[in-house]
């Protein structure tokens, strides 16, 4: 049995505020630098319980040292540890850097592959981290359901889903597959910026007319205003 279609007015406010979420973050792309799509998929694998922020000031030493499949699948793992030690987790981090580099290499010819199906059966890699470079890299469309995107989704009255692949579907549904990229930028910069998980700056928000969870944090302007952070997490 077919899922049913979303209903048009739900389309339709989550297209408007996508729209206003695009005009308030015209600046909106992927906080983590990269120069190509095995930096990128790298990258995104180290920004697990981490922030951006962190990671990209350990990439330039990182990929300096090892720029390509075949030069990180050689690393000593004491020096990768040793680059990637501010991030934390930096052992478990070295064991996925090792052996997704030694999959790229023997599996696909030291190439990231731009097929969902082939990114996820990398070791360490999920949907998640698959779609982040699918969209970025390769520009195919994809929806990446991090904490901020799931949260927003959510308190937008999107999806009731908990699931990441089930929030992935239902808010895909909503939206032009030409889209995704960009939309998951716009709500993660919000998510960032404006609606935090603990305290969301309602009174702060350029979307608050459309969203059934207004009130969940301070709707006073100038309360909410102290609220707002002006770029993504330090």
């Amino acid at each position: 049995m077919l899922d049913a279609a979303p209903e048009t007015s739900l389309v339709r406010r989550a297209r408007k505020v996508d729209r206003v979420l695009a005009a308030t973050y015209p600046d909106a792309t992927i906080e983590l630098d990269f120069d190509n799509p095995f930096q990128l998929l790298v990258v995104t694998v180290l920004s697990a319980q981490t922030t951006d922020r962190r990671v990209n000031a350990v990439r330039p030493t990182l990929f300096a040292a090892y720029p390509t499949p075949e030069a990180m699948a050689a690393a000593p793992r004491e020096h990768l540890e040793e680059i990637i030690g501010p991030l934390g987790f930096f052992r478990a981090k070295t064991d996925a850097l090792l052996k997704l580099s030694q999959a790229l290499v023997e599996r696909y010819d030291a190439q990231v592959p731009p097929r969902l199906d082939d990114l996820v059966s990398l070791p360490g890699v999920g949907r998640k981290t698959a779609n982040v470079v699918l969209g970025n890299g390769f520009g195919v469309p994809g929806i990446t359901v991090d904490t901020h995107f799931g949260r927003l989704a959510r308190r937008l009255g999107w999806t009731d889903e908990t699931d990441p692949v089930k929030v992935e579907h239902a808010v895909g549904a909503l939206f032009l597959k030409k889209d995704w990229v960009m939309l998951c930028h716009h709500l993660i910069w919000h998510g960032r910026r404006v609606c935090h998980a603990k305290k969301p700056a309602c009174g702060a928000c350029t979307v608050a007319r459309w969203c059934p969870s207004y009130g969940t944090g301070p709707t006073d302007p100038a309360e909410a205003a102290k609220l707002v952070k002006t770029q993504g997490p330090a």
